[in-house]
């Protein structure tokens, strides 16, 4: 038998330690041409594709390579989430320079086996190619019920604006993971937040199966850039008031509000719900906090309601590549 490439050397690395779930629903997983995966009955599909960049998502010569493999499933994952689904298989696209196919991969591809294991989402193929930068694209399978995907299009006039967990503390892990040393570990909430982000998989499904969210998306460029794409899509407005935003507790106040609003990274949910359904929802799912922060709009504006009771424009500052 001759002997293998050193590019079918590396994707069976990679391969390796990525057993197909069966109830990933992959009947033909990585190894072939193509993975064969099939939903369950009942069930329709959802896929995303999400990039994770050196330099404009994550630093070389700060972040740890666990933390970077684990990063690049759980956000893409994240998107599943904000439709009521649930990630089953993935397929992995990575361009890396020689000089990172040892040790730096090895850690990588831990932190990618734990973040598959922790979503239950098996590896289903992809791709691996050099480059002197670290490009890496993710696409997720997932799968909810039919007729219960939660869209970002169907807010209404009226209905109660909901975020989870709390706002602002992975961009602040990232202020600090700048200001202290390489490969710092994640000992702190928002260090933690910003490195091993969870995507709240359980909160979206739940919400679709009780049909309790009229309209959902998640928290990944910043609450005033993200509101106003669901409120663009849904051709509405909404006020949110400052005092109820839950924000990074150990910051200043005057920067925790303005991270709350405009940080980027969190992968909380933010949904809407009609007032009959909101005695329905609890304060705390599996722990995580549910907080009420505003209200849906029928004037196609947003608005913040300060503490002094005034009322000013929300802009999308969040994150956006594409801003000079």
């Amino acid at each position: 038998m001759a002997k293998r490439s050193p590019e079918d050397q590396l994707v069976a690395r990679i391969s390796r330690g990525f057993p197909a779930l069966r109830e990933a629903g992959l009947r033909l997983g990585s190894g072939d041409d193509a993975a064969l995966w099939q939903p369950l009955p009942g069930y329709e599909t959802v896929l995303t594709s999400d990039w994770f960049l050196e330099g404009s998502h994550f630093l070389r010569e700060k972040h740890p390579a666990e933390s970077v493999g684990w990063k690049c499933l759980a956000r893409a994952a994240s998107d599943i989430a904000a439709m009521g689904g649930a990630p089953r298989c993935f397929l992995l696209n990575l361009a890396i320079p020689a000089s990172h196919t040892g040790r730096w991969l090895d850690e990588f591809l831990e932190g990618l086996r734990r973040a598959a294991k922790f979503l239950r989402c098996s590896m289903a193929g992809g791709d691996t190619t050099r480059n002197e930068r670290i490009l890496i694209n993710v696409t997720v399978v997932g799968e909810l019920a039919k007729g219960r995907a939660i869209l970002r299009s169907e807010a209404r006039d009226g209905d109660l604006l909901f975020v989870s967990g709390t706002l602002g503390e992975a961009e602040w892990g990232l202020r600090k993971l700048r200001e202290g040393k390489a490969h710092a570990r994640p000992l702190s909430t928002t260090l933690r937040k910003h490195l091993y982000p969870e995507p709240r998989i359980a909160l979206g499904s739940w919400l679709a199966k009780h049909r309790l969210a009229t309209a959902m998306m998640d928290l990944s460029d910043g609450l005033s850039t993200d509101l106003t794409r669901l409120c663009e899509a849904s051709n509405v407005g909404a006020l949110v008031e400052e005092r109820a935003v839950p924000l990074a507790e150990g910051v200043p106040r005057h920067e925790a509000l303005r991270l709350g609003l405009h940080g980027g990274d969190d992968y909380e949910l933010l949904f809407t719900a009609s007032p009959k359904q909101v005695r329905r929802l609890p304060r705390r799912f599996h722990g995580l906090p549910l907080t009420a922060i505003g209200v849906i709009t029928r004037e196609k504006k947003i608005v913040l309601l300060k503490a002094d009771a005034s009322l000013v424009p929300l802009q999308p500052s969040g994150w956006d590549p594409f801003r000079k």
